[in-house]
């Protein structure tokens, strides 16, 4: 017996990524469709491609109790943290509920073994040296531990690394501990930043573009790793009933159908979309935009377009944004979360950005330039290595025409 999904109200959302520092910077990008890719300035060794590169991260400095998690993604973390009045609210509900009652999962693929590998690098004497001698970053926790400690939450704490998927699940679990009153609030989100395990190891693959991505385009070369830190504080709606935008429901599944590569009829990521609509009680028809995965890879792009082709409602729009953000990895959920926010805030449809010619597999669902439209419900896909899949639905709930 499948249950149902708690309602819960996104009370406060805040981004960063290669688009900028907060949601003004995200709103203006989406609007003039400005992609935040360069040419790639950050691996160790020269490497052709394209990076979604935050500036400024190696300027942030921890406070001084936190020093022994400093490292990039933390820095990353904390920028992120410091946007839209976020920590402010974060520590309102703290105060609100009780550090006990507030819970934490955070999504990321690497968490900081950009430290460890800095490590690596230079050894000293067979050990790392002196000043990445820290075990607290050598480890998958660091992030959520470090967050943890700066937000002084007591409540459960959990990292969830399941690859693209990892900043999308955080939201479902969350909706576990709440509905099942283990928690009265919780903070979710996801930071990954750009290291060289994940260009040099996507590249191995044959997935990274020597040019910005082109997600769903019929030329696309493969795709474009960014970084981004994302953050969200959901609450149940009855105490916060003036809260507009709303988390209805949470879809996943685990196909296994191959390490890297998608089943590609879709059948794992439709299982996840059919998961959402039964725990939210949503009818295919009632989804009025879809914020696809849509990496620009070969195989992901080709199974992603048969899956829209055949179960949305014609009246529903879709498209990627990977071409702004570049492929944030592990926090791609929570980034394409708050873009889809935004939309169904703002009442727009976000263009399939960085398009030349469409793959002639996309249906008439796509949209290929940005369209002003009033949007009630909305849903984000992410959809990871080894079939690792979610699903959000959100909704604005105001009653707006």
């Amino acid at each position: 017996m499948r249950v149902t999904t708690l309602p819960l109200a996104v009370s406060a959302y805040t981004s960063t990524s290669a688009l900028g520092c907060g949601l003004d910077a995200h709103l203006g990008a989406l609007d003039a469709q400005h992609s935040g890719l360069r040419m790639n300035d950050f691996s160790s060794a020269p490497l052709p491609c394209w990076i979604g590169r935050v500036d400024g991260v190696e300027d942030v400095t921890l406070p001084a109790a936190y020093v022994k998690w400093d490292c990039r993604n933390n820095r990353l973390a904390w920028l992120g943290l410091n946007q839209d009045d976020f920590l402010v609210k974060a520590h309102a509900a703290r105060q609100r509920y009780g550090a006990t009652r507030v819970a934490l999962l955070l999504g990321t693929s690497t968490a900081s073994i950009g430290a460890t590998e800095e490590g690596y690098r230079r050894l000293e004497d067979g050990r790392l040296p002196t000043d990445l001698r820290r075990t607290s970053i050598h480890t998958p926790h660091s992030l959520t531990a470090f967050i943890a400690a700066a937000l002084d939450i007591k409540g459960p704490s959990l990292t969830i690394s399941t690859a693209c998927s990892s900043s999308a699940k955080v939201f479902a679990s969350a909706e576990r501990l709440i509905r099942l009153g283990l928690a009265d609030a919780a903070i979710v989100g996801g930071v990954d930043s750009l290291c060289d395990s994940t260009l040099f190891g996507f590249n191995a693959l044959e997935l990274v573009s020597p040019e910005p991505c082109r997600p769903f385009d019929a030329a696309r070369r493969g795709i474009s790793i960014g970084e981004a830190a994302g953050f969200a504080l959901l609450e149940r709606v009855e105490l916060q009933p003036s809260e507009p935008l709303q988390l209805l429901g949470c879809g996943e599944s685990s196909d296994a159908h191959h390490m890297s590569t998608p089943d590609p009829a879709g059948l794992g990521a439709e299982l996840a979309l059919r998961d959402v609509f039964d725990r939210a009680g949503l009818d295919v028809a009632q989804v009025d935009y879809v914020n696809l995965h849509g990496t620009a890879s070969q195989k992901n792009d080709a199974m992603e377009a048969g899956l829209v082709s055949r179960m949305f409602s014609p009246r529903t729009r879709v498209s990627s944004t990977k071409h702004l953000t570049g492929h944030t990895l592990g926090a791609a959920g929570i980034v394409e979360a708050i873009i889809t926010l935004l939309a169904l805030r703002d009442g727009f449809v976000p263009g399939n950005a960085g398009i030349r010619e469409p793959d002639p597999a996309c249906s008439a669902h796509f949209a290929w330039r940005n369209e002003a439209r009033s949007l009630r419900v909305a849903l984000s896909h992410s959809f990871g290595f080894g079939g690792s899949n979610a699903c959000l639905a959100f909704a604005r709930v105001d009653g707006v025409a």
